[in-house]
């Protein structure tokens, strides 16, 4: 009977912590997709890429690198970097990673890191709503060594619906365009029209509108 109640209690607990994520998730993309948004139309990195990077890389939020830095994409300092630093294991010991002064810097330096980087310069030639080719692309300019980094992005993706978002941060660069384009003056509709014949014999047309 204990065992029984037990594992009850382990199955009960389980659920709870699986709900406390889920929320946790919400409150994240609820929270950071208008930021994501300004990124795409500033910069034409897909919302639905730089949440859930962001969601993977920072635990929504909750990781040590999220809280103590700041930093949500898992980006280390590189040679270039004269900001603020923190230190932690990842791949070696004892590595160096940026430091921000809030989230929506994380987010910016995120954009630029990718922008600015010429081994992601094939990303941008993607469609920016193919989530999926995003997601591949990002693996293969060797963002992360996990293998199964784009499925993980692609999952989180599509069960949130991230996809959405790339539409409105994409919708503002149409609308430019267009806006952008030379009015065209509208063709008068011909009605009708007839053949007439001069007095030294040359035909010409006449329109009726």
């Amino acid at each position: 009977m204990k065992a029984k109640l037990f594992g009850l209690l382990l199955l009960l607990s389980g659920f709870a912590i699986a709900g406390t994520k889920e929320s946790v998730t919400i409150s994240y993309i609820e929270k950071y997709r208008d930021v994501a948004i300004r990124e795409m139309k500033e910069f034409g990195v897909p919302a639905s890429i730089t949440l859930a990077q962001g969601i993977l890389e920072s635990g929504s939020g909750q990781s040590y690198l999220a809280q103590r830095a700041n930093n949500h994409f898992g980006i280390k300092c590189h040679l270039d970097w004269d900001g603020k630093r923190v230190y932690k294991d990842d791949d070696e010991k004892n590595e160096c990673f940026r430091a921000y002064k809030d989230p929506d810097e994380s987010f910016r330096d995120h954009s630029l890191f990718l922008k600015n980087r010429s081994r992601y310069a094939s990303l941008f030639k993607e469609d920016p709503t193919d989530y999926k080719a995003w997601a591949h692309g990002l693996k293969r300019a060797g963002y992360a060594t996990n293998r199964k980094y784009p499925t993980l992005l692609i999952d989180l993706i599509e069960r949130y619906e991230l996809h959405k978002y790339d539409l409105e941060g994409f919708k503002v660069d149409v609308e430019e365009i267009t806006k952008n384009e030379p009015d065209v003056p509208a063709r008068e509709e011909i009605k009708s029209y007839q053949v007439n014949v001069s007095k030294n014999y040359v035909e010409y047309v006449t329109a009726k509108k």
